[in-house]
C-alpha cells in the first residue's frame, strides 16, 4: 500500500526527447491498479446509507451540488488531505503560493517544468462514475447547478455544462500582462520546441498536475512567455492564497440560494470559498445538507426538507 510505503523515492514520470519524439510513462506499485494509487481507504457501503442518499436525491428539488478532489481521486489524481494517500500525507511538500509565482521568474520556472512533466499524464485522465452520474442527473433534470473546487475538467468530460470551475481550470493558460488566454495543449508544443534536448524523472506526483523534480534538473528549464505582448504565462487557476473573483462567488452565491438541497462530494469544505457557499444554503429555513464526510455546524446531514 502506498501509505505505508509513503517514504521511499518514486520513480514517478519519466519525460526525455529524442528527435521531437516525446514518451512519458508513470511507474505505479504493480499491487493498485492506476486508479487505486490515490484513492483513500474506507469502509464497505452501507446500504441504508445509500438508501439515505436515494431518499435525499429523490426529494430535492432544486439540487446544488459542489465537488471537491475526493471525487477525482478514482480517476487516478491525488488529492491534498486524504489519510495515506493525500500529498500532505505522503510528503512534506506544499504546493505553489499565489505571490511567490507572480514575484519570482525561478518559481515560474520550477512551476512549469514541473508541470510539463506531469502534463500528458495529467490531461489524460478521464471522468470515473461519479463524473458520469452527475452528468446523468443534469440531463435528467434533477441537477440544478453543478460547483466544483476541481481544476482537473473531468465534469466538462463527463458533459456537465451547468458548472461552475470555482478555481479555475489546468487546460486553460493566461498572461499576467494582457490577459490573453492560450489551450494549455498549445503551450505544451511550446515548451517541447523551446526544450528539445531537456529531460528529467520526476521523483513523485502531486495534485494538479504537478511533479516534483530536482533543482538541478529545473535548473536548465526554458519558460515561453505571452505570444502576444511578451508577458508572464499562468495557468487559469486559483493558487493557493489567491482569491476566487468577486463576480464569480456571487454567481456561485446566487445558484446557491435558488436551491433547496446541496450535496457536497469529495470536499472537506476547508476551502473558504466553497466553506461560506455551503454555509450560505445552511442558514436557510427548510434547506437540507449532505455532505460526503460531516454536516456543518448547526445542521442535521441528509434530512428530508420541512
Amino acid at each position: 500500500m502506498l501509505g505505508e510505503n509513503c517514504g521511499r523515492r518514486m520513480s514517478g514520470l519519466t519525460f526525455r526527447s529524442a528527435k521531437g519524439h516525446w514518451m512519458t510513462n508513470l511507474s505505479r506499485p504493480r499491487s493498485q491498479g492506476p486508479t487505486e494509487l490515490f484513492v483513500p481507504p474506507s469502509p464497505p457501503l452501507d446500504p441504508e446509507k445509500i438508501k439515505e442518499l436515494q431518499r435525499f436525491i429523490t426529494l430535492s428539488k432544486k439540487l446544488v451540488v459542489m465537488t471537491g478532489a475526493g471525487i477525482s481521486t478514482e480517476s487516478g489524481i491525488p488529492d491534498y488531505r486524504s489519510e495515506k494517500v493525500g500529498l500532505y500525507a505522503r510528503t512534506d511538500r506544499r504546493p505553489i503560493q499565489h505571490i511567490d509565482f507572480i514575484r519570482s521568474a525561478p518559481v515560474r520556472q520550477r512551476y512549469w517544468a514541473r508541470n510539463f512533466v506531469g502534463w500528458p499524464q495529467f490531461s489524460s485522465h478521464q471522468p470515473n462514475p461519479a463524473h458520469w452520474a452527475l452528468s446523468n442527473w443534469e440531463k435528467l433534470g434533477k441537477l440544478h447547478w453543478l460547483v466544483t473546487q476541481n481544476v482537473d475538467a473531468l465534469h466538462s468530460k463527463a458533459g456537465n455544462r451547468r458548472l461552475t470551475e470555482l478555481h479555475g481550470c489546468m487546460h486553460r493558460v493566461l498572461c499576467l500582462k494582457c490577459g490573453e488566454q492560450t489551450p494549455r495543449r498549445v503551450l505544451q508544443d511550446r515548451f517541447q520546441v523551446l526544450n528539445p534536448s531537456w529531460s528529467a524523472e520526476a521523483q513523485g506526483v502531486a495534485p494538479d498536475g504537478d511533479v516534483f523534480l530536482t533543482e538541478e534538473q529545473v535548473r536548465s528549464f526554458q519558460v515561453p512567455s505571452c505570444d502576444r505582448c511578451g508577458g508572464p504565462l499562468k495557468p487559469d487557476v486559483v493558487f493557493f492564497g489567491d482569491t476566487v473573483k468577486p463576480d464569480k462567488v456571487d454567481f456561485v452565491h446566487r445558484r446557491v440560494k435558488e436551491a433547496d438541497s446541496l450535496l457536497v462530494v469529495g470536499s472537506s469544505l476547508q476551502v473558504p470559498d466553497s466553506f461560506r457557499a455551503a454555509a450560505a444554503l445552511a442558514r436557510f429555513t427548510g434547506c437540507t445538507l449532505a455532505t460526503g464526510s460531516s454536516s456543518l455546524p448547526g445542521r442535521r446531514s441528509s434530512q428530508s426538507p420541512s
